[in-house]
């Protein structure tokens, strides 16, 4: 008997501090067809991309078999309102591959999350968290909308919350 074809995932985008100004943002994203990397450095405070690479050690999609001068035009960008215009508008003009522009825009948002997490860490500790804490958090922030699983289409968290374009 043949065994039904099997699919997995992981991604993962984590955020450096390398020195006082510069951050590097780094999202891997690997699946039985993909295995690609982009890394971002990131100045501070403008958040402006100094720095962008990528590899695409493994893809099925011939547009993204080496994107890495592609990747290059999103150097200069600003993160924050309006990058991901701007991103799908640069990188769309310099290639199809979707993919790095997803990749791009994760780690852009992992940089905006980092900052997130030092106002949460300011919560005071007897602070009793509630959903409706969580929702006004993502109402607040929009952008937090599917990035994690508490707050991915489907939660409790995010029900009755409109999603981003």
């Amino acid at each position: 008997m043949r065994k039904p074809p099997c699919f997995s995932r992981n991604r993962c985008t984590t955020v450096e501090q390398i020195d006082g100004e510069t951050l590097r943002s780094t999202c891997r994203l690997q699946d039985t067809l993909t295995d690609a990397r982009v890394e971002l450095r990131v100045k501070l405070p403008e958040l402006e991309i100094t720095e962008a690479r990528c590899e695409f050690n493994r893809t099925f999609l011939t547009a993204c078999e080496d994107p890495s001068e592609a990747v290059k035009q999103v150097e200069g960008v600003r993160i924050g309102p309006g990058m991901n215009k701007i991103i799908r508008g640069k990188l769309g003009a310099a290639t199809d591959c979707r993919q790095l522009t997803f990749l791009v825009e994760e780690c852009c948002h992992r940089v905006i999350l980092s900052f997130t997490r030092e106002t949460l860490q300011q919560v005071p500790k007897d602070f009793e968290l509630t959903s409706e804490h969580f929702q006004q958090m993502v109402r607040d922030n929009i952008r937090l909308y599917n990035r994690c699983a508490a707050f991915a289409p489907g939660s409790s968290i995010v029900e009755g919350i409109e999603p981003p374009e």
